[in-house]
C-alpha cells in the first residue's frame, strides 16, 4: 500500500506512527460519526480516532511527541473531527497518495476525496484563532489561555462570571453584582443594572475587550462601561480564549489588557439537555436548566440553544463580615447614623438620641439621651447579592449557498432580570420646623432641629429591581477563491436596561409633610415609625429609576490568504475594512427631588459615534520544517497595523509586531510589542454638563486648626481624550518531546498606560494629607476670577455659607485624562498529564506575579507602587489543579490562592491576609460504550466550590456612605457552594 511507501519516507529521520484500519472499516463509511474522544496524549487521540472514522493516518512519532489533543465530541463528520482534535497543537494534515499525513506548520490541507479544498472547511472556527485575522496562524508571539469545554465542565461553575473572574489575570474590580454599593472606585458606581465584566490585569472593565464569536457585543452599564457577561449562557460556550496582551492592532479600541473571546457550540450535532441544582449551605439556592439542539449534514450545519438560571438573594444577616458594625472583628463601627429611632441635632448642634420603645406621639425633652447617636447596620438588612435571573436564547447555522460560497448567521438574546434589598445610599436628613404637633426642643430655644431618621419602618427597605434585554445579531457571506477567502459581514447589538429604586424618601414633599401642623397628617419622625398616617407615607414615598440604552450596528469586508512561497511556509495576508456606529441614550426618572416627578432624558450625552478602520496583518514563516537548521528549527514574524477614525476624537494609529523562535522542537521563545488604546465612553464626554462644586472642609496638617476651606470639583471635565498605552511581552513555551504530557509557559509583560481617564474623588478628605500623591489636582492660591467662577455656577453647593474670598485652595476631583500607570509581571503555566492506576492523571498549576503598577495618580506628583493595596490587584495570585479520570468517572481538585495586600484606608493602614480555598468536582458518564464514543448517554456531576467553607479574610472597607468587613474585590461572600448536576446526551 502507498501508505507503507511514506511511512518509510518519514522513518528515514524518525519513527513514524502508522495508524491502520481494519478492513472491516475501511469499507463504505458513513459520512459521520459519534466521537468522544478526551483531551490527551496526541497519538494515542489520533489512533482513537483512526478506529473512529475508519481513515489512515500517518505522523512522524517526534512530531506528535509531547503534544496534546484537542477533546472531540459529538456526530461530526471525520474532517470536522480531526481538525478538532488538532486545534491548538500546530499541526496540519496533507493528503498524499490518498492517505492522510500529518505535517507541521501551517501549510494547506486538503479533504480526503479533493486536491485543493480545505480539509478543516467544517471546522474552521478550530483555526480562527483570537489574536489574529489570519486564519490557521493563531497569535504569533502573545499569550492565549484556552479553556475549552471539558476544562468548563471540570470547574464546576455555573456561570461565565464565576468562570472568568477565576483566572488568576482577572481582578474583581470593577462593575459586578458584588461591587455595587459598596464603593465606586474602579467604575464600580456606573452598574445601575447589577451586570456582571471582566476585568484582567485590575486595568479597567471598559479596557479589556469582549467578543461573542469575533463580534463585540452591545455594552451595559452608564456611558457603555462592560460587556456584560451574566447574559451569556455557560452551557452554549464551547470555549473561551483570553489573549493577555494589548491588540487594538488586531481589533482596535478596549483591547489594552486583552481580548476575551467567547466561542458558541454553533456545531453541536445532536440533543443535550442539563439540570443543575445548588446551595451555598441553605442561605442561597440556584438552580439552572439548559437544552441543545444541533443538527449537521454535508452542505451545513444549525444549533439552537436555550438556558434559564435563577440564584436567591444572599442576605447580609447570613454573612457576619457583611456588617457595618466591625467591633466584633476589633474593627471600626461604621453604622450609619441614619436610624430608628433617629437621633436630634438641636441648633447649637448638640446631639440627642431619641428612646427606643416609644412612637414619638408624647417624647418629651426630657426622655431624650443627650450625646447620644443612635446607629442603623444597614449592611445587615439588605442583601450582599441580589437575586438574578435569566432566560438565554441562541441560534446559529451556516449553509453552502454555492460551491466556495457559504452563509453564516447567529443570534444570541437574553433577558436579565433582578432584585436586590438596598443599603439605602438616599439618605435624607429631617429638618423639622417648630410647628410640627410632634417637635421636640432638646434645649429650649424653640428653633428647628434636624433629625437623622431612617424611614425603613415607615416606608419598608429600600429596594431595588430592574431588567435587561439584549440581542447581538451577526451575519456574513463568505466566498472561497482558491486558497483565499473574501467574508462580507454585518452585526447589529442592542442592550437596554431599566433599574428602579423604590421606598425612597421624595426630599420637597418630605419638607411638606414635616411643616404641616395638622396632628392627624403631619409627619412623625420622632419615634418607631409606627405612628405615621398611612396617607402622609403615601405623599412622601418616593422613587428613583434610569434606563440605559445602547446600541450598535457594524460591517466588514475582510479577505485573507497566502501571498508567496517562504523557505518556512506560505507567506500570509490578511486585510479589511470596517464601520460601527454606536449610539447611547439614558433617561432619568427623579421622584426624589421635587414636588413632582421629573423624568427626562439625561444632559450632555453625544450623539452617535461613527468610527471608520482600515488593518492588514502579516504572516511570515522564515524558517520552517523543511529548512531548518541547528539552533533554529522555526522561526516566525508577524505584523499588524490598524488605522481608526472617530468622529468625536479624530484618528488613531496602532501598530504591533510579533516573533517566535523555536531553537530545538518543544521549545518556542515569542515576543511582541504593540500600541494600544480606549477610546472614552459616551458619559465621560459629558463635558461640564454634568458638574458639582462644593464648598467643604477638609483635613489640613499645614493648617493650624486642622482643617481649611476648599472648594470641590466634582463632575467632568471637559475635552477628554483617549487613553493610549504601550504593551510588550516576551515568554517561552516548552514541551520536551523526552517527556510527553509536560508543557510549561512563562510570559513577562510590561503595559505603559498613559492618559488615564479617571477621578479620585473618593479620596477627596486625603488630597491635603498626601500632596505627594495628589498634589496634581491641588490649586494653592487661585485667582480670585476663577473661584468667583464657580461660585457663579447654578450647580454650587455652599452648605458652609463661605464667601469667595474665604476660598485659598480648589481640589479637582473632576473625571478627566488623569493617571499614568505602568504594570509589569509574568503569568506562568506548568502541567503535566500521563497514565496512573489506569486513567490518565493531570496536575498543574497557574498564576500571575504583578512586580509593581507603578501609578501617577495625577500630573506632577510622584509614581507611587499600587500592586498589594485596596482596590489594586494583590501581588500573587494563582489557581492549581489535579485531576484523574478513567472511563467514566473524572474526579477534579484546584486550589485557589489570593495574596495578602495592605489596606491603606484606615489609618494605620492594615495587613489583610491571604485567602485560599478548594473546589472538588466529580462526574460519571451513565451509558454509551466504554469510550464515550457514541456521544449519548447520562453524566452525573458534583461541585463544591470553596470546599473548606472558608470566609473571606478581614478587611475594614468604607466607602462614603458605609463600610463593611470584607473586601469583594478580593473574594468571594458566598462561602461553600454545592451543586449537583445531571446532563443527558441523546
Amino acid at each position: 500500500m502507498k501508505y507503507k511507501f511514506l511511512a518509510a519516507m518519514l522513518s528515514a529521520s524518525t519513527a513514524a506512527i502508522v495508524i491502520q484500519v481494519p478492513a472491516a472499516q475501511a469499507q463504505a463509511l458513513p459520512a459521520q460519526h459519534s466521537y468522544n474522544i478526551a483531551a490527551q496524549d496526541l497519538g494515542t487521540a489520533l489512533q482513537r480516532y483512526s478506529q473512529i472514522s475508519g481513515r489512515e493516518v500517518i505522523a512522524s512519532s517526534t512530531l506528535v511527541q509531547g503534544k496534546r489533543s484537542s477533546r472531540v465530541r459529538g456526530r461530526l463528520s471525520a474532517d470536522a473531527a480531526l481538525s478538532r482534535l488538532l486545534s491548538g497543537t500546530g499541526l496540519f494534515v496533507e493528503l498524499i497518495d490518498g492517505v492522510l499525513v500529518v505535517r507541521e506548520g501551517n501549510g494547506p490541507s486538503v479533504e480526503a476525496g479533493s486536491t485543493d479544498a480545505p480539509a478543516f472547511e467544517e471546522g474552521a472556527d478550530a483555526i480562527v484563532v483570537t489574536g489574529s485575522r489570519i486564519r490557521g496562524a493563531g497569535p504569533t508571539g502573545s499569550p492565549v489561555v484556552t479553556l475549552d469545554r471539558e476544562a468548563i465542565e471540570k470547574s464546576g461553575f455555573g456561570s461565565v462570571q464565576q468562570l472568568l473572574q477565576s483566572l488568576p489575570q482577572a481582578f474583581g474590580g470593577g462593575s459586578n453584582e458584588a461591587t455595587t454599593g459598596t464603593t465606586t472606585r474602579n467604575g464600580t458606581g456606573n452598574d445601575a443594572t447589577l451586570g456582571s465584566s471582566i476585568n484582567l490585569r485590575g486595568l479597567g472593565t471598559s479596557s479589556t475587550l469582549v467578543l461573542i464569536d469575533g463580534a463585540r457585543p452591545a455594552l451595559g452599564g452608564v456611558g457603555g462601561l462592560f460587556a456584560d457577561i451574566s447574559l451569556i449562557p455557560v452551557s452554549a460556550i464551547e470555549r473561551v480564549e483570553v489573549l493577555t496582551d494589548g491588540a487594538s492592532a488586531i481589533y482596535g479600541a478596549d483591547a489594552v489588557a486583552g481580548v476575551v473571546n467567547i466561542r458558541l457550540r454553533s456545531r453541536f450535532d445532536g440533543a443535550e439537555t442539563m439540570f443543575r441544582a445548588g446551595t451555598a449551605d441553605g442561605d442561597m439556592t440556584e438552580l439552572q436548566f439548559s437544552q441543545l439542539l444541533g443538527k449537521r449534514w454535508s452542505g451545513g450545519h444549525v444549533v439552537l440553544a436555550y438556558q434559564f438560571s435563577e440564584r436567591g438573594a444572599l442576605a447580609g444577616s447570613e454573612r457576619d463580615f457583611a456588617r457595618e458594625d466591625l467591633r466584633p472583628f476589633g474593627g471600626p463601627d461604621y453604622r450609619s447614623t441614619t436610624a430608628v429611632p433617629g437621633t436630634i441635632r438641636a441648633a447649637n448642634g448638640q446631639i440627642f438620641g431619641v428612646p427606643t420603645g416609644q412612637n414619638g406621639t408624647a417624647l418629651t425633652a426630657a426622655q431624650l439621651l443627650p450625646g447620644v447617636q443612635n446607629r442603623r447596620d444597614a449592611r445587615a438588612e439588605s442583601d450582599v447579592l441580589p437575586r438574578q435571573r435569566v432566560h438565554s436564547l441562541y441560534a446559529g447555522g451556516e449553509i453552502e449557498l454555492t460551491e466556495g460560497l457559504t452563509l453564516r448567521a447567529n443570534v444570541l438574546a437574553a433577558e436579565r432580570r433582578f432584585k436586590r434589598i438596598a443599603k439605602g445610599d438616599f439618605l435624607r436628613v429631617s429638618r423639622v420646623p417648630v410647628t410640627n404637633p410632634s417637635y421636640v426642643d432638646p434645649i429650649g430655644t424653640r428653633q428647628p432641629v434636624q433629625v437623622t431618621y431612617s424611614f425603613v419602618n415607615d416606608l419598608g427597605p429600600d429596594t431595588r429591581t430592574g431588567r435587561v434585554r439584549a440581542v447581538t445579531l451577526s451575519g456574513g457571506l463568505e466566498q472561497r477563491l482558491g486558497p483565499w477567502r473574501v467574508e462580507l459581514s454585518g452585526a447589529f447589538g442592542r442592550q437596554k436596561g431599566k433599574a428602579h429604586y423604590y421606598n425612597l424618601v421624595n426630599s420637597a414633599r418630605l419638607a411638606a409633610a414635616l411643616a404641616d401642623t395638622n396632628p392627624a397628617t403631619a409627619l412623625n419622625v420622632f419615634g418607631d415609625g409606627t405612628a405615621n398616617n398611612p396617607a402622609t407615607l403615601a405623599k412622601i414615598r418616593g422613587s428613583y429609576g434610569t434606563i440605559d440604552d445602547f446600541s450598535t450596528w457594524s460591517a466588514a469586508l475582510r479577505a485573507d490568504g497566502p501571498l508567496f512561497r517562504l523557505p518556512g511556509g506560505d507567506m500570509r495576508l490578511a486585510v479589511g475594512a470596517e464601520y460601527r456606529r454606536e449610539a447611547y441614550d439614558y433617561f432619568v426618572m427623579n421622584d426624589i427631588s421635587t414636588a413632582t416627578p421629573n423624568n427626562a432624558p439625561y444632559p450632555g450625552f453625544p450623539g452617535p459615534r461613527h468610527v471608520k478602520s482600515i488593518y492588514a496583518e502579516l504572516n511570515l514563516p522564515v524558517v520552517g520544517e523543511e529548512n531548518s537548521m541547528p539552533g533554529i528549527h522555526r522561526l516566525e514574524f508577524s505584523a499588524a497595523g490598524r488605522i481608526e477614525d472617530y468622529n468625536q476624537f479624530g484618528r488613531t494609529e496602532n501598530p504591533k509586531f510579533s516573533a517566535r523562535w523555536e531553537p530545538v522542537p518543544g521549545i518556542a521563545v515569542r515576543g511582541s510589542f504593540g500600541t494600544s488604546f480606549r477610546a472614552p465612553l459616551f458619559d465621560e464626554l459629558i463635558g461640564p454638563a454634568l458638574s458639582l462644586y462644593s464648598v467643604e472642609r477638609v483635613p489640613d496638617p499645614a493648617s493650624p486648626t486642622g482643617t481649611s476651606p476648599v472648594l470641590a470639583l466634582f463632575g467632568y471635565a471637559p475635552n477628554i481624550q483617549p487613553e493610549k498605552a504601550t504593551t510588550w511581552t516576551a515568554g517561552v513555551d516548552i514541551a520536551p518531546p523526552s517527556i510527553p504530557g509536560l508543557r510549561a509557559s512563562l510570559t513577562y509583560y510590561d503595559v505603559d498606560y498613559r492618559d488615564r481617564i479617571g477621578t479620585v474623588t473618593e479620596d477627596y478628605l486625603r488630597f491635603l494629607s498626601n500632596r505627594d500623591v495628589f498634589g496634581g489636582v491641588i490649586v494653592d492660591n487661585p485667582p480670585l476670577s476663577l473661584v468667583q467662577y464657580y461660585f457663579n455656577q447654578p450647580t454650587l453647593s455652599n452648605p458652609l455659607g463661605l464667601a469667595p474670598t474665604d476660598i485659598k485652595i480648589i481640589l479637582d476631583g473632576q473625571t478627566r485624562n488623569l493617571s499614568a500607570e505602568r504594570q509589569r509581571g509574568i503569568d506562568f503555566d506548568v502541567g503535566y498529564a500521563g497514565p496512573l492506576a489506569g486513567g490518565t492523571f493531570d496536575v498543574g498549576i497557574g498564576g500571575t506575579h504583578i512586580f509593581s503598577i507603578m501609578r501617577q495618580l495625577t500630573p506632577g506628583a510622584a509614581s507611587t507602587d499600587f500592586v498589594g493595596l485596596y482596590a489594586s490587584p494583590v501581588k500573587w495570585r494563582l489557581r492549581g489543579r489535579a485531576g484523574w479520570s478513567k472511563g467514566g468517572f473524572s474526579a477534579n481538585a484546584f486550589v485557589n490562592h489570593t495574596d495578602s495586600y495592605l489596606n491603606q484606608i484606615p489609618v494605620p493602614a492594615e495587613r489583610v491576609d491571604s485567602w485560599t480555598t478548594v473546589d472538588l468536582t466529580l462526574s460519571q458518564r451513565i451509558g454509551g460504550d466504554e469510550e464515550g464514543s457514541t456521544g449519548r448517554g447520562l453524566q452525573l456531576g458534583l461541585s463544591i466550590l470553596n470546599l473548606f467553607d472558608k470566609d473571606p479574610p478581614y478587611a475594614a472597607v468604607r466607602s462614603q456612605t458605609s463600610g463593611q468587613g470584607y473586601d469583594p474585590e478580593k473574594a468571594s461572600p458566598i462561602g461553600r457552594m454545592i451543586s449537583v448536576q445531571a446532563t443527558i446526551r441523546w
